[in-house]
């Protein structure tokens, strides 16, 4: 009895020490290294087990007990560092929100910036009367059409312009470019170079399925026939409205459209054969009546989404509406063309232009603006013909900035002001080039706005 009484009283002081060491270190939990991790967190919160406290066996029998735990530590401290680990992931889980605040807020700067640019490239400061300014000296007319004549009827020298080009930009001007995207296996060097409208870099995929929808890649056997061909670029200045040059227009071999400039209603004065509509999503026409079914309709690429609305095009599929708001303007929705009749312009064509040719500067890499160093679909369209035709004639092309009432558009009520909001084109350095070009017999300007030759 006295063994067993001995025994039970060894059983209840340990059990009484067990009890007093499991208050204390209740009570020390925050500053112990063992502390549960369960004081070191909100109720709320997982317990994660980073230490664990035990508790070694001992001999009942044995003299020495043990009055407290001995603690092993597993990994790191279980106070501090916990609550460390818990403000990081408090952290952690607030930096999603936060992130998704600052892309909503750069979307909506992006969205107003689209808004201002949008509203100030559709800006006009004022309005022209064009029943007012249209009046034309007749005297002018019959000059203009009587130049116009001894144009078409002068001997066609074949290979002239391309040639004259050659000798005139020495280095500066490659007579073999192709003018239209060509399919092939990969993409040129000079049109991975740069990015859109001077080149492809980033999207040769984008041209690739482009150009595997369309049949025909080249111009026209018909065309590609004639021994010599003569070109007409139609400019849309409103120098041309009064003329009557719709009658000689009509008797070039081929008749260069550019962008939105109609033919219905103005026929008498820019005549109405189209045999290349050369434009931009942007600068497409809306109507229907704009496109003939003989048409060939060169797309020049900018940006990325005109790779898709091309796409749509050609397929007569609807563009998706979300897709209309990288778009600054308004764009066609279906264009009534068969597939044969898609061109993608070579952008080597605008690359050497620009830079070659106008010497303009490589574009340079900025969060805001542009450089004046995209040149005009007009300029561009120039270009172009010297490399389908054999001679070259424009018409419509001239902008006299100090004349800020004269209608910039033979078709709408823009007055020459306007092009003073632009601020891509460098139209100073254009008028140059043009001119040059006149007074070198290159090219012949039968509506005088460039230099009057008649």
């Amino acid at each position: 009895m006295i063994v067993l009484h001995n025994e039970f009283s060894k059983w209840n002081m340990a059990l009484h020490s067990v009890l007093r060491s499991r208050n204390r270190t209740r009570q020390d939990s925050r500053s112990s290294p063992c502390a549960p991790l369960s004081h070191c967190l909100p109720r709320t919160t997982p317990v994660l087990t980073s230490c664990t406290c035990t508790v070694h066996r001992w001999n009942l029998s044995s003299s020495s007990m043990p009055s407290d735990y001995n603690c092993v530590k597993q990994g790191s401290d279980c106070s501090r560092p916990s609550l460390q680990w818990y403000t990081r992931a408090q952290t952690k889980m607030r930096r999603p929100s936060l992130l998704l605040k600052k892309i909503l807020k750069f979307l909506l700067l992006m969205f107003g910036v689209w808004i201002f640019y949008t509203l100030k490239l559709n800006y006009t400061s004022e309005e022209c009367d064009m029943k007012k300014m249209h009046y034309v000296d007749p005297d002018r007319i019959k000059r203009a059409q009587k130049y116009a004549q001894q144009v078409l009827q002068k001997e066609c020298r074949p290979k002239f312009a391309e040639t004259s080009m050659a000798l005139l930009f020495k280095h500066r001007y490659s007579a073999d470019l192709p003018p239209f995207v060509q399919k092939a296996p990969k993409a040129s060097e000079a049109e991975d170079k740069y990015d859109p409208p001077f080149g492809f870099r980033k999207f040769s995929s984008k041209v690739q399925t482009l150009l595997e929808l369309l049949p025909e890649h080249d111009f026209p056997e018909h065309l590609k026939a004639k021994s010599c061909r003569r070109c007409v670029v139609v400019g849309s200045g409103g120098v041309l409205h009064g003329l009557g040059l719709g009658h000689s227009l009509n008797q070039f071999d081929v008749v260069i459209r550019l962008n939105n400039a109609p033919v219905e209603g103005y026929s008498e004065h820019v005549g109405n054969k189209t045999t290349i509509r050369m434009t931009y999503p942007e600068g497409a026409p809306l109507s229907d009546l704009e496109y003939y079914s003989n048409d060939l309709f060169v797309a020049v690429l900018f940006k990325s989404v005109d790779f898709n609305w091309l796409q749509a095009m050609i397929k007569n599929e609807t563009l998706p509406f979300w897709m209309r708001f990288f778009f600054w303007k308004q764009v066609a929705e279906k264009i009534p063309l068969q597939p044969k009749h898609f061109r993608i312009l070579n952008p080597v064509i605008i690359k050497e232009t620009a830079f070659d040719i106008l010497q303009y500067s490589e574009p340079q890499s900025r969060f805001w603006g542009q450089d004046k160093n995209v040149p005009t679909i007009g300029i561009i369209a120039v270009v172009l013909a010297t490399h389908l035709c054999d001679e070259v004639s424009l018409v419509g092309f001239g902008y006299n900035l100090s004349q800020r009432r004269t209608p910039l558009h033979y078709f709408d009520n823009q007055c020459m002001a306007a092009m003073n909001l632009q601020t891509m084109h460098n139209v100073t350095t254009e008028t140059e080039f043009l001119l040059k070009l006149v007074r070198e017999g290159l090219v012949t300007d039968l509506s005088g706005g460039i230099y009057w030759e008649f």
